[in-house]
Parts: C-alpha cells; structure tokens; sequence
C-alpha cells in the first residue's frame, strides 16, 4: 500500500505515470563503528576562527545521533561549547590532552597532535 504523504511530495506538481514513485531524497543512515574500530584525531585548529582556538576531533564514521552524542559528552566534561556534525566535533578551547584521555577511557583509538 502506497503512502499518500503530502509532505513528501512538496515539489511536485502532478504526475500521469501511474507507477510514478516520489523520491523524498533521503539516505539511509551509516552504521556506527564500534569504539574499538573509530580511528579518531584529535588536533587544535585555529582557521577561519577569528584567532580563537578549538579542539577538533575528526574521522568519526557513524550516524549523526551517535555523533552529537559523543560531542555532547565531550564538551559536557570539559565545560565548553561546541558543535558536533559532517563526522567533526569542535570543541571551544584547547582541550587536546583531556579530550584524549577521555577518548582513550571510553575505548576508542585516538591520535593526539600537539
């Protein structure tokens, strides 16, 4: 049985194919990598920032609520502010050594650059 959404239809006007599907453009989530598997760097990155420095920490593959998640509880324990998205958390400030460590404890592999 077919769904009669209109929301998944906003662009489009009318169709006379019968076997028509509309594609709502969505993609199908990564399955996340288990801590053990992450390869993750962690690096202080200064650019486009206006001279302010933030923690970077990249290569995470996985779905973007296990992605916000952890960068919630990385800047939640290190009391800053942040972004966490596109497999990237910033954290605001230099926070390489305890972002590390914290990493490290929950069991991923993480490459501190100084």
């Amino acid at each position: 049985m077919k769904t009669n959404d209109w929301k998944d239809r906003l662009n489009i006007v009318y169709s006379t194919n019968p076997d028509f599907v509309y594609e709502t453009g969505r993609t199908e989530e990564r399955e996340t990598l288990p801590p053990s598997r992450q390869n993750l760097t962690v690096q202080l990155d200064k650019r486009n920032r206006a001279g302010k420095k933030v923690t970077l920490i990249t290569g995470f593959v996985g779905n973007e609520d296990d992605l916000k998640e952890l960068g919630k509880l990385l800047k939640t324990k290190c009391g800053a502010g942040g972004s966490a998205k596109d497999g990237e958390i910033v954290v605001q400030g230099d926070w390489r050594e305890k972002v590390g460590a914290m990493l490290r404890g929950l069991g991923y592999k993480c490459k501190v650059i100084m």
